[in-house]
């Protein structure tokens, strides 16, 4: 195993240790670790959109290690070691890349292989329904929904584009754009009607069904809805920073400042190209 993996690990049991371990790191669960796992991948994300290397290597050492904290806990338990993880996910990627790996087998790289993207899109879904079957198999039963394998706790903007790709499998999907667009119209003259009539559990619902039908356009434009939102609020930042910087060059404080000055400098933010 690689050094500094393995003293990684070395420093998690350390951690962990009954008697001389952390005493904060011994009394975490699966449970209590998973909302600091959803921080640390939305940091790489974010060390990514800034490009920033430096950064972006320090954050992907902080989510390697949510899954050395995750193994070690498992390990603790007698359910699963960090090997049997690294093992689990290296068998996957032979058997789903059977194009650059014949048989699932690594000696076998460096054969030509001549799949199209659409192709290898094709193969992928192919090959990840047979393993669904063999999971339905082993497990002796059969869920109920096509979508019961999303999971419930997963991000509501990607868990909706999750679902929509799903259905979508089975034709339950436009097959044009224009729909997508008049949906979306529908449901923000169904959220006017729900604000007239001032009712609040139906204001939530409709701003619920904007929010899925949306997500829905961005899947039918290919664009990922969480990282567009995301590169919207970087923008939104930059450009308010700017906004606090004017009013500040002008001597006045941003609680002092009417609408119409805010938005003077918001302009003059925009045309900077911030």
């Amino acid at each position: 195993m690689n050094e500094s993996l393995a003293k990684l690990q070395y420093v998690m049991t350390c951690l962990r240790d009954p008697e001389f371990g952390c005493n904060w790191d011994k009394k975490q669960t699966f449970n209590t670790i998973a909302p600091y796992t959803l921080e640390e991948a939305y940091e790489v994300i974010d060390a990514i959109e800034k490009g920033d290397s430096e950064h972006l290597k320090e954050e992907l050492g902080d989510l390697l290690f949510q899954i050395v904290f995750y193994a070690q806990m498992a390990q603790e338990e007698k359910r699963f070691t960090f090997e049997d993880v690294a093992a689990g996910i290296t068998e996957k990627m032979l058997r789903r890349h059977p194009h650059v790996f014949p048989d699932g087998d690594i000696n076998r790289f460096g054969e030509p292989n001549n799949l199209t993207e659409e192709q290898i899109a094709e193969q992928w879904q192919v090959i990840k329904a047979q393993e669904k079957v063999q999971r339905e198999q082993t497990k002796k039963t059969t869920d109920a929904s096509v979508l019961a394998e999303i999971p419930s706790s997963m991000p509501a903007l990607m868990q909706a584009v999750k679902i929509q790709k799903e259905v979508a499998k089975y034709g339950f999907d436009w097959p044009t754009i224009a729909p997508v667009f008049a949906k979306v119209r529908e449901e923000l003259d169904e959220l006017e009607e729900a604000i007239k009539e001032q009712s609040t559990t139906h204001i939530e619902e409709e701003m619920g069904d904007i929010l899925f039908a949306v997500s829905n356009l961005s899947r039918h434009l290919a664009v990922s809805p969480d990282i567009a939102l995301n590169k919207t609020n970087l923008k939104f930042r930059r450009r308010f920073a700017r906004v606090e910087s004017l009013a500040n060059q002008h001597g006045r404080e941003l609680k002092d400042c009417s609408l119409d000055e805010l938005d003077r400098y918001w302009e003059q933010a925009k045309q900077e190209g911030l």
